[in-house]
C-alpha cells in the first residue's frame, strides 16, 4: 500500500480520537492521495500541494484556499514522521471564511413556516406532519438540522421532557431539555407516524414517505417549497432565509428575551453554549456582533458601566 494512504488512515484515526468528525477532510485528502499517486509523489512537496489545490482552473480562491489547508494540517502532522514533507506556508493562498449573516425570523415568520409545512403533500399523510413537527422543534430547540434527522425513537424520554443528542459536533453528547408544548407536539407526531407505519424496522424518530429515515436533501427541498409559498424566498432566490436559520432563531430571541428582562446575559451564555452543543462559547457570542439589535442593546448595557468607572 502507498505510504500516504497508511499515513492519513494513522492520521484520522489520531483526530477522531480527539472528537474531530473529518468526513469532508477525509474525502478531499483521498482525492490528493490519488492526484499524488498519480504524479508517482512519495511525500508531500508544496509545489505538489498548491498544483492538486487550484483544480480545478476555475476553482474559487476561498476554494483553493481551503483545500491547500486541509493538506497543509495533514502535511504538518506527517512531517513528524517523515522529514521530507514540506508543510506549504499559510501565507500560499490565503483566505477568510466568512459566517453567512443569520435571518431575523419574527415569531409570527416561524408559525406561518410550521403552518404551512403541516399543509404540504396533502395526499401523503406522512410529509406535513414530519416536516410541520421537525420545524417546529427546530425553531424551539435550536438544535442543528443534522441533529433532529439522527434522532431515533429512543433518543426521546417522555418521562423527563429531554432529547439525548448522540455524537454532534465534536463528537459529543449532551441532553436537551423540551418545553411541555415541544413534548406534546411530538408526542401527536409519533402518534400519526405509529398509525401509517405501525411495524417499521427503522428506528429514526422522524419518517419520510415509505417509513424511511427523513433526509437532509428532503428537508431542504421542501423547506425552499413552503418559505416561498410564505412569500420569505422567492423561486430562484440564492441568498433567502435557510431551514438552518430557525436555529439562529432560537439563540436570537433567548438573548434578546434575556436582555429585554435585565437577565445577566454574561453570566448566562455559557449555558446557552451548552444547550446549543457549540464547541467554542465564542460561537454564541458571535450572534452579538451578527444581531444590530443584539449589538446595540449589549453597547447600551455597557455603557452604565463605562461611565461609572
Amino acid at each position: 500500500m502507498n505510504p500516504l494512504r497508511v499515513h492519513l488512515t494513522n492520521y484520522l484515526k489520531l483526530r477522531r480520537g480527539l472528537g474531530f468528525k473529518l468526513d469532508s477532510a477525509e474525502m478531499l485528502l483521498r482525492s490528493f492521495i490519488r492526484f499524488a499517486e498519480a504524479k508517482r509523489a512519495p511525500f508531500i512537496t508544496t509545489k505538489l500541494a498548491l498544483k492538486w489545490a487550484t483544480q480545478p482552473p476555475n476553482a474559487k480562491r476561498v476554494q483553493s484556499g481551503s483545500r491547500l489547508a486541509t493538506v497543509r494540517r495533514f502535511a504538518e502532522y506527517l512531517s513528524t514522521v517523515d522529514p521530507r514533507t514540506e508543510v506549504p506556508s499559510p501565507k500560499l493562498l490565503p483566505y477568510h471564511m466568512r459566517r453567512r449573516s443569520p435571518q431575523l425570523y419574527r415569531d409570527e415568520d416561524v408559525c406561518r413556516l410550521v403552518e404551512v409545512a403541516y399543509q404540504i403533500a396533502p395526499a401523503n399523510p406522512i410529509k406535513g406532519p414530519t416536516l410541520g413537527t421537525l420545524l417546529g422543534l427546530l425553531a424551539t430547540t435550536g438544535l442543528r438540522v443534522s441533529e433532529a434527522l439522527k434522532l431515533d425513537c429512543g433518543d426521546v424520554d417522555w418521562d423527563r421532557q429531554q432529547l439525548t443528542i448522540r455524537l454532534a459536533k465534536g463528537n459529543k453528547t449532551r441532553l436537551t431539555p423540551l418545553h411541555p408544548s415541544t413534548v406534546a407536539a411530538l408526542r401527536r407526531y409519533a402518534s400519526t407516524r405509529d398509525i401509517i407505519y405501525p411495524k417499521r424496522r427503522n428506528p429514526a424518530f422522524f419518517v419520510w414517505d415509505g417509513g424511511v429515515r427523513l433526509g437532509y436533501d428532503s428537508v431542504n427541498r421542501w423547506f425552499l417549497l413552503v418559505a416561498c409559498q410564505t412569500g420569505l424566498r422567492r423561486p430562484g432566490d440564492l441568498h433567502g432565509p435557510r431551514v438552518h436559520d430557525l436555529r439562529h432563531h432560537f439563540a436570537i430571541q433567548t438573548m434578546l428575551r434575556w436582555y429585554r428582562t435585565d437577565t445577566d446575559v454574561e453570566a448566562r451564555l455559557p449555558e446557552l453554549s451548552t444547550y446549543l452543543g457549540h464547541v467554542h462559547v465564542r460561537d454564541t457570542y458571535w450572534y452579538l456582533s451578527a444581531v444590530p439589535e443584539l449589538l446595540q442593546l449589549a453597547t447600551q448595557r455597557l455603557q452604565p458601566k463605562e461611565a461609572g468607572r
